[in-house]
């Protein structure tokens, strides 16, 4: 896998998701599975000029029962439904993961993003890999939301639901973590949006420890209900309320269906399992998916129009198997990204529109 962006000096977070076709006994024809869209809304969150939202919502609204997902589509909207554009509200990330909670055991309305769920009440069901702890989730994307296409082609479906999956005395419940930054008025959009420790003025992360100095910009400086730098004027801005919008495409599952279930990956192009020199691939004892990095400074000498950063990863897949769908993340900057086959084939590959800004 590799990814290509411009210099910046902000941080830079690069994901792939892979579908894995591992299931290669179960039939290829297509029944008539009647496809049903289900809309739903978050929790609202209220955002104001420079602020951020970050929280992870629990027990969130998702189609009932044996199912297989085709689809997942999001955006934020306004109070009145209203598509609100991503340069009054950059959507940095949102993504939807799959638990198990013990019967009887309430919900809680929101978490920070420690997930904390080292509690024997509640069991996270990861994706099948790569990146251990750090990136669990089923679903996500962050501002290339809108134009990014999520279908995933017949006879194929990610499978949820399946009660024979959920341990005794348990059941299913879905999260959602949004994290949004209002760059209404910011001394610097980019800035904001890249999480620039020195816009947030924070010296400690939502956890209490103190960021380092050379801890340029990511994630630590952008928590819930921190701000970025706004002009004069718009520090008392009006707050609005907000909320994701996320639309699910899905097929009923039962016995006589002919879908083929996937598996779900998500590699990291920050990932130091493997090191790619050339040809040679010498993999390390695990995987350690860094999530964000910082772009390097172009050089000097190097006209800056011209200047390219590319970052690679190697990673191994624990079985064979097809390859369905694919979808990159990338943040501001990033200008193109590929994943190759064992052989260097190439297998997919995105590159981003900077246009509308909406």
């Amino acid at each position: 896998m590799e990814m290509s962006h411009s210099s910046s000096n902000g941080c830079c977070l690069f994901l792939v998701v892979l579908l894995i076709l591992s299931t290669l006994s179960q039939t290829s024809s297509q029944a008539n599975n009647v496809l049903k869209t289900s809309t739903f809304l978050s929790p609202k969150f209220e955002l104001q000029p420079g602020s951020v939202e970050n929280k992870i919502y629990y027990n969130i609204d998702f189609p009932k029962g044996h199912i297989a997902v085709k689809r997942f589509d999001a955006e934020v909207v306004d109070e009145a439904g209203n598509s609100v554009p991503l340069h009054e509200t950059y959507m940095h990330h949102w993504l939807v993961a799959r638990y198990y909670i013990r019967k009887g055991v309430e919900n809680p309305k929101y978490h920070s993003p420690d997930l904390g769920f080292h509690q024997s009440d509640f069991i996270m069901v990861k994706n099948s890999g790569l990146c251990g702890n750090g990136l669990v989730q089923y679903f996500g994307l962050g501002s290339e939301t809108r134009k990014t296409d999520t279908h995933i082609p017949d006879p194929y479906g990610i499978e949820v639901g399946n009660v024979e999956e959920v341990p005794e005395g348990y059941e299913e419940g879905w999260l959602l973590n949004v994290h949004a930054i209002d760059t209404r008025g910011a001394v610097d959009k980019l800035g904001c949006t890249e999480c620039r420790c020195g816009l947030y003025n924070v010296t400690v992360d939502e956890h209490g420890k103190a960021i380092e100095r050379d801890y340029i910009g990511g994630l630590r400086c952008c928590a819930d209900g921190t701000r970025c730098r706004v002009k004069k004027g718009f520090e008392s801005g009006k707050k609005r309320g907000l909320y994701l919008k996320y639309n699910v495409t899905y097929v009923e599952w039962d016995d006589s269906s002919s879908i083929v279930p996937v598996k779900i990956y998500i590699f990291d192009v920050t990932d130091t399992w493997g090191k790619m020199d050339g040809t040679t691939k010498v993999p390390s004892k695990g995987h350690n998916c860094k999530i964000e990095y910082d772009v390097p400074i172009c050089p000097s000498n190097v006209d800056k129009e011209n200047c390219i950063h590319t970052q690679s990863a190697v990673s191994s897949l624990p079985t064979g198997g097809d390859v369905i769908y694919a979808v990159s993340h990338q943040h501001t900057g990033g200008v193109g990204s590929v994943l190759y086959g064992e052989d260097g084939r190439t297998l997919c590959s995105s590159h981003p529109m900077f246009c509308c800004l909406h």
